[in-house]
């Protein structure tokens, strides 16, 4: 006999953890519903054990007596649990992001394939929810769904945190009855384009901190070092060579008006950062992104990836193509190709191939086009654009890599530079000194 550990659902919605010796898994998985449990998690007791570090129990608690999983307070409202969760002094609540969504969509995808209907999955998690922003969201989403709506219509008034590209999967997955397939498919599209942005993020910081601590060393030059040689310099007036004056006055400015100067720079920014929200802002920052030597076609293979992964995961899904192509595009976050993207709809209502509407926007690679030709003549239209995506992540990866490579060597010769010339300059007005001294 061998001890498994479990997570299950009552039917009332309440999650329970606990152990049970069987013969096998499928054995186990039989006496848990029989006992009226739906299993949520089953694996052998020393693995979780492993997995967890907590010491394992002398004996397992009966079924009627075993706890509530987590440590969130349950209390009734309206005849069903409500998390109270249990928080610290200085613990914040934050409003649910593409992090929280992914993680839903994982867990509720779980229990709809171990069968769960979907309110009674939604109760559990409502039961399992620690924040109070994620705990309203889902109490929203089950009184939607209580009331007899499907679970597409509930999210639709959280379109703005979902996206209509989300809510049209789970739409696609309740018209073909695999909702909790459509989830789990969702969930992986959400975990690949999450890895892509994070590691576009991640390789962004080392030239972030590289400019920051060159731009703090310039300023402190500038604030004390080179009022230090004032004195040396007085008596040279207009005999100091020109950078070494150019350098005294920029010193100068700085250590009377450094403090108006970062108040300004602050206030420029962030009415930049503000103009950059705006629709002229946007399509400004996006065509210099892309006219970047190297980034920029790093960042349009970046966006035709987005919109591959998404157009088959939606195909895949049997969502009609002409709206799939729309959805797709706009999941591109660059203006520039979203707005060159417009014409391929229109296009294949007329008829017209996709791939050939493809081609009329000028951003697909022939490798890219020829794939979605193929696709078209095999009926694997969904497939051929997942591995479209595929390719393109490993595009997109050495893109960065390569870009990084050529940007961090230019950086430190630039920034390097600049120190180079303020000391160069010193110099130069301190050999001045020594000959005019001889």
């Amino acid at each position: 006999m061998t001890e498994f550990a479990y997570r299950a659902a009552h039917g009332d919605g309440n999650m329970v953890d606990g152990r049970i010796e069987a013969a096998s898994r499928e054995n186990a998985l039989r006496q848990l519903r029989s006992q009226g449990l739906t299993p949520i998690r089953l694996e052998a007791a020393a693995a979780a054990a492993v997995r967890t570090g907590a010491p394992k129990p002398a004996t397992p608690l009966p079924s009627s007596q075993q706890r509530m999983s987590g440590p969130a307070k349950v209390a009734s409202k309206q005849g069903r649990p409500v998390v109270h969760a249990s928080r610290s002094l200085f613990a914040t609540d934050r409003k649910p992001g593409h992090v929280d969504v992914f993680h839903l969509t994982g867990e509720l995808a779980v229990m709809l394939r171990a069968g769960l209907p979907l309110d009674r999955a939604l109760k559990v998690m409502v039961s399992m929810s620690q924040r109070p922003s994620i705990t309203a969201l889902l109490d929203d989403l089950l009184d939607s769904v209580k009331s007899g709506k499907g679970f597409s219509q509930a999210l639709q008034p959280h379109q703005r945190l979902f996206g209509e590209f989300y809510i049209n999967m789970v739409r696609s997955g309740e018209a073909g009855g695999q909702l909790g397939e459509v989830l789990s498919r969702l969930a992986e599209h959400l975990e690949r384009t999450r890895a892509l942005r994070e590691s576009v993020v991640s390789a962004l910081i080392y030239p972030a901190i590289l400019v920051l601590v060159a731009a703090v060393s310039v300023f402190l030059m500038l604030a004390f070092v080179v009022p230090q040689f004032e004195s040396l310099f007085n008596d040279m007036g207009e005999a100091l060579p020109l950078p070494t004056r150019i350098i005294v006055g920029a010193g100068h400015l700085v250590a009377d008006w450094g403090w108006l100067m970062a108040l300004v720079v602050a206030l420029g920014v962030a009415v930049f950062r503000r103009w950059l929200h705006t629709p002229g802002g946007r399509n400004w920052r996006d065509a210099c992104v892309l006219s970047l030597p190297v980034l920029g076609g790093v960042v349009q293979k970046f966006e035709i990836t987005r919109f591959a992964r998404s157009m088959g995961t939606l195909l895949g899904n049997g969502v009609p193509i002409v709206i799939a192509i729309k959805i797709a595009s706009d999941t591109m976050d660059n203006v520039r190709l979203r707005e060159a993207m417009t014409g391929v709809a229109p296009a294949i209502k007329q008829g017209e191939r996709m791939a050939e509407a493809l081609s009329a926007t000028g951003l697909f690679t022939p490798l890219a086009l020829n794939m979605v030709r193929l696709g078209e003549e095999t009926g694997r239209l969904d497939e051929m654009l997942l591995e479209l995506a595929r390719v393109h992540d490993g595009e997109v990866q050495s893109g960065i890599k390569r870009a990084l490579t050529m940007l961090e060597p230019l950086l430190i010769l630039g920034l390097g530079g600049v120190i180079a010339a303020i000391i160069v300059s010193i110099l130069m007005g301190i050999l001045s000194v020594n000959d005019l001294a001889v």
